[in-house]
């Protein structure tokens, strides 16, 4: 089929490969533009764009597309088959959705109609769910409301993060996309709506999400949320008016020794050079490897040589 591509981060690249040795023609690929990254503020070309461009691709990058006119009569020239939309980042717009003939299919990190929205995996991790998937479905103009072609489920392992997952799932959907397009031109697939009674939301996340809260949370659900919220916006709390970011922990039983009253939530204990912090409904974590502020990141060891501790100091009492 000749193809329409949007997409932008690594995510979507094992579907750009997989649809070129499937036999299909990419006629354009469409990435959002060059941003500036990091501290240096460097001009970074999308993951999707370099794919694109090793694989001699035509590449464009329009700033917006909704009332875009020269974007718009470029695809409409192209008259795609279908426009394939993983992880671009823009909503399609209905001229867009009107184009293809097969529609605009979309592949999505999760079992639909769970975890609509820009975070899927991310979520996924962070409430500890012990499966997810993914979903190919064609768009329309609600956020992840369209019809549903395919599904797939991926275990998640207790250790995994975000990262591990975003890879696992991109591999495992480019196959499932090109299956997706190959029934609708057969005409064998048929699209089942979504239940939209049991939707979930995962939104884009907020750096406040990262901020560890002991009192409302318990240590199994931190330690998900740790997991999920990799690599941005991690673990963080405060150890006085300094952010501390927690980089590993694990969850622990209640440490022995050294108590003096009933715990509260962020509260440390140290016992044997190992720093254990109190949380909701009485479970704890163990902080395994810590970064204060303007400081390394460090093995719990080695940070409690450099910063030592007063008895049972809790964490997170200060706004940062």
């Amino acid at each position: 089929m000749k193809l329409v591509f949007c997409g932008t981060p690594s995510f979507a690249v094992p579907t750009l490969d997989a649809l070129l040795v499937a036999g299909h023609e990419i006629a354009r690929v469409v990435s959002q533009p060059d941003r500036p990254v990091g501290r240096s503020q460097q001009l970074t070309v999308p993951p999707v764009k370099q794919a694109a461009l090793a694989a001699g691709l035509p590449v464009t990058q329009p700033e917006k597309i909704r009332n875009n006119t020269e974007f718009r009569a470029q695809l409409e020239a192209i008259a795609p088959d279908a426009i394939v939309v993983v992880a671009y980042g823009r909503i399609i717009p209905p001229w867009m959705l009107a184009l293809p003939r097969l529609g605009c299919i979309n592949l999505h990190g999760s079992l639909l109609p769970k975890y609509r929205g820009a975070a899927p995996i991310q979520w996924a991790v962070a409430n500890g769910d012990a499966f997810t998937g993914n979903t190919t479905m064609l768009l329309e103009e609600g956020l992840d409301t369209g019809p549903i072609l395919l599904q797939q489920t991926v275990e998640i392992g207790p250790a995994q993060t975000a990262v591990d997952l975003f890879d696992i799932l991109a591999k495992a959907g480019a196959p499932l996309m090109v299956e997706t397009l190959a029934g609708l031109a057969a005409g064998t697939l048929r699209p089942q709506p979504q239940n939209h009674a049991g939707a979930t939301f995962a939104p884009l996340l907020d750096r406040e999400d990262g901020r560890m809260d002991f009192a409302t949370h318990t240590a199994h659900e931190l330690y998900n949320r740790g997991r999920g919220f990799q690599p941005w916006p991690g673990a963080f709390t405060t150890l006085g008016d300094k952010k501390l970011i927690v980089h590993r922990i694990a969850v622990a039983p209640s440490p022995d020794g050294n108590k003096s009253g009933p715990p509260e939530p962020g509260q440390l204990r140290i016992e044997n050079h190992r720093i254990f912090v109190r949380c909701a409904e009485n479970t704890w974590l163990e902080l395994l490897e810590l970064q204060l502020e303007g400081k390394k990141r460090l093995p719990a060891a080695e940070f409690l040589r450099g910063n030592p501790l007063v008895p049972d100091v809790r964490l997170g009492t200060q706004a940062q």
